[in-house]
């Protein structure tokens, strides 16, 4: 089986940046593949996707080499199971709350005897290699999402659940969740109480040997979370990248020109 290069790479001590898809299109998903990320996830969750697209854009990522993976829409075994059959290498499972949430989690993302994912990988049997069946459940990496306060007050025993690979905070609803919606839902907090919450899990990822895993909107915020501690970062994505480099294009021409127009009415998405 083709080796999980993330694994390897913090292996060596490395943080890893990871790209991120919502817009459902194998050819955009292609380019960003192409950019230089160490993993790509197609967010089928938020994202303007489903099934249907989640598995072409998998193929269009593969020639790039990148580790490809999937946030699905919930804790449900039929979607996580699908997208690991579509040669996912890691799964994101948002609204992870507790200890015993993880753990049905890990069930879903491990074949017999660690778990009790169903075996048919459709087209993970040629996408990652031979021998998928007996070494799947030593590469295959799964996240709980960390982004509610009963998460938080759950989190020494979520990072402690076996077979656990790591957290990824969802800044914007842990944000929400924890300041009962009085604050805006966005990335890259600046609030004193949010930074202690985000360099507690690290803590609690480090006590437990977990790899901690932060979503970002902006280079500079990914770098205070490596120092933080944390060792994979996602860094905005397809749709929030599209929009500012055209809005700065636009920008420029108007300011070269000379000409004005009202700003765009489309509210930016913070996912």
């Amino acid at each position: 089986m083709i080796k999980n290069k993330l694994k390897e790479i913090w292996a060596q001590g490395r943080p890893t940046i990871n790209g991120w898809l919502s817009i459902g299109n194998s050819f955009t998903a292609e380019i960003m593949a192409a950019q230089g990320y160490d993993s790509v996830t197609v967010d089928v969750q938020h994202g303007a996707l489903d099934y249907s697209m989640l598995l072409p854009m998998l193929q269009a990522v593969r020639a790039s080499g990148v580790v490809p993976m999937a946030r699905v829409p919930w804790l449900e075994p039929g979607i996580i199971m699908k997208a690991l059959d579509a040669g996912a290498y890691g799964i994101i499972c948002p609204m992870v709350n507790t200890a015993r949430q993880a753990a049905e989690f890990v069930s879903y993302v491990r074949y017999p005897p660690i778990g009790q994912r169903s075996f048919g990988p459709t087209r993970a049997n040629f996408s990652a290699g031979a021998n998928y069946a007996a070494e799947a459940n030593g590469e295959i990496l799964g996240f709980a999402m960390v982004e509610t306060a009963e998460a938080m007050a759950n989190l020494d025993a979520i990072a402690a659940t076996p077979g656990l690979d790591g957290i990824y905070v969802g800044p914007a609803d842990l944000t929400f969740s924890l300041h009962q919606g009085r604050l805006a839902p966005a990335f890259d907090r600046e609030e004193p109480e949010m930074i202690e919450a985000l360099q507690k899990i690290v803590a609690a990822c480090r006590k437990s040997g977990k790899i901690a895993a932060l979503h970002c909107g902006t280079p500079d915020y990914a770098r205070r979370a490596i120092e933080w501690g944390f060792d994979m970062t996602t860094v905005a994505g397809d749709s929030r990248l599209l929009a500012a480099a055209a809005g700065a294009s636009v920008a420029r021409f108007r300011e070269l020109t000379g000409k004005t127009a009202a700003a765009p009415s489309v509210a930016k998405s913070v996912y």
